[in-house]
């Protein structure tokens, strides 16, 4: 059994991923503004997560997000393989995204690829291959590694995680379909921004990657204090979504989640941090709000494409 404790030298080489770094940026008005002309380094994105309560379907949540004004989305496996067994086909969705004007940048899936039993796990792996098969024919380089399976109970240690992490990055390499490994704040191993780091640098990868949310940085604890460490590079997608001041970490769930802007998250420190990059970072809003599923989904779409402007524009 490996051990689970993160050792002395591996927190130094945690926070080594950034050579040189020797102080943390802790106040807000330490971390200086991205200037205008550093500031198209935002990619706007819909999660179908925000519009699925209203059970559109695959195609029409496509149609939802590009009259909305959006030209990248996340899609949710599921969602698609709905619309596959229906008749639907990867030659037809691709010129869908064409003339919709869409890009897929990640696509949500729910693949066992951490849990011990072996069967199980083979399982996911080989669902995972098919899928990033699929993505890559539509387009799409990444895939949300999440911890679906390993979340109660008996968690993986840390260096397991790693391991198996980097089995699921070498089955990417084929396709050039990248799995991220996303942080859940109510997962153990894997609640915090610490923890998803040292995985995706155990793994010993070059195309690990880790997959952030607003909502998970604030139920899972993480600092923002100590996230100058990271270099922005280890983020390509940032889950936009906001939270209220009366729910404390503990409690807050996935359905009190808000338009970015309507909290109270510091998400002004935290796109200063991750947005000093060489290449857009993808601001994707996801959201799993009961009252808004009420709403006309339009509208909702249409709502979080300007949420997430103004707090670029807040910069």
């Amino acid at each position: 059994m490996l051990n689970k404790t993160i050792s002395r030298r591996s927190v130094l080489q945690l926070i080594g991923i950034t050579a040189g770094v020797s102080v943390v940026e802790k106040a807000e008005s330490s971390i200086p503004k991205l200037s205008a002309k550093e500031n198209p380094a935002f990619t706007f994105c819909l999660n179908m997560a925000t519009i699925r309560g209203h059970k559109l379907g695959f195609v029409k949540e496509l149609e939802t997000a590009s009259a909305a004004g959006f030209h990248s989305v996340e899609i949710w496996i599921d969602s698609f393989n709905e619309y596959l067994t229906k008749g639907g086909t990867i030659t037809d969705t691709k010129k869908r995204l064409n003339d919709l004007g869409l890009k897929i940048e990640n696509s949500i899936s729910f693949n066992k690829w951490i849990v011990d039993d072996a069967t199980t796990r083979k399982n996911g792996l080989e669902q995972m291959k098919k899928e990033m098969g699929v993505l890559a024919e539509l387009g799409c380089k990444r895939l949300a590694a999440t911890g679906e399976g390993a979340t109660t109970g008996n968690v993986p240690e840390f260096n397991t995680i790693a391991e198996r992490y980097r089995a699921i990055l070498e089955l990417g390499d084929a396709s050039g379909v990248v799995p991220q490994l996303e942080m859940w704040g109510f997962m153990k191993n894997m609640s915090n921004v610490a923890e998803v780091l040292y995985i995706a640098m155990k793994s010993g990868h070059p195309s690990a990657r880790i997959l952030l949310d607003i909502f998970h940085l604030y139920r899972g604890n993480s600092s923002v204090d100590t996230l100058p460490l990271m270099d922005p590079s280890a983020v390509e997608m940032l889950h936009m979504n906001d939270y209220p001041a009366t729910l404390s970490s503990d409690v807050i769930t996935d359905a009190d989640r808000i338009y970015p802007g309507d909290g109270v998250a510091p998400l002004k420190r935290i796109l200063r941090i991750l947005g000093k990059r060489d290449k857009p970072l993808v601001l994707s809003t996801e959201l799993f709000n009961q009252a808004y599923y009420r709403q006309d989904a339009l509208l909702v779409a249409k709502t979080s494409l300007s949420k997430l402007k103004a707090v670029v524009a807040a910069l």
